[in-house]
């Protein structure tokens, strides 16, 4: 199984491993490799009528809507709290291909950029900056409170709109979904990159 490739979570690992990424990836730094949205979308497709003959299973919809929101929610609380408990050394390690100071800033920019309901709601659509922010929350100084409640609203947002995204078009693109799907999931990652893409093209133009 490739632990990066959404298909493979859902066919090997089921509903568990679909939960466990979302926590892993909003609440842990190692989660900056995993995916998310494509996940949260393949997942919903794999909830549909035509699962059977994509995934060779059917997983059940009500209970990624219902359990999806709660495993991300854990997750960035977790976040937090390690950003609480180790500050800004929890930060203090070599960089990687998937992890550096660099990303870091950004996501301190985007923090003071749209303040925290905003920042905290949209960043569960942005990869990188929904790992990223939430220990970073921690670390400043952000009510634990106030931090709850934004999560809570991004988590479900966030979660329930590509699950039920992935769902529907499983249900429209019924005995051909196989030759979509591939398609789709890239465009949602190409799509959820734009942001850091945009952002990076506005800081070298500043330069």
């Amino acid at each position: 199984m490739n632990p990066l490739n959404a298909h493979d979570i859902v066919t090997t690992l089921g509903t568990i491993g679909v939960l466990a990424v979302l926590f892993i990836e909003t609440g842990l730094l190692v989660g900056l490799v995993l995916p998310g949205d494509s996940l949260l979308f393949v997942a919903g497709v794999a909830a549909s009528g035509t699962a059977e003959k994509v995934f060779g299973q059917q997983l059940s919809y009500y209970h990624l809507i219902l359990f999806g929101p709660i495993a991300a929610i854990l997750g960035s609380q977790c976040g937090h709290w390690l950003g609480q408990k180790y500050g800004r050394p929890f930060f203090d390690r070599p960089n990687s291909r998937f992890f550096n100071q660099e990303k870091v800033h950004k996501t301190e920019q985007w923090l003071a950029k749209y303040g925290l309901g905003k920042a905290l709601v949209l960043s569960h659509f942005i990869p990188i900056v929904r790992t990223l922010i939430n220990p970073l929350c921690g670390i400043i100084g952000v009510p634990a409170k106030r931090f709850f409640f934004c999560n809570v609203i991004g988590s479900y947002i966030w979660t329930i709109g590509l699950i039920s995204g992935g769902y529907l078009i499983g249900e429209k693109l019924k005995g051909s979904v196989d030759h979509y799907l591939l398609p789709i999931v890239g465009l949602i990652i190409f799509i959820s990159f734009l942001p850091i893409a945009f952002e990076l093209l506005r800081d070298k133009r500043r330069k």
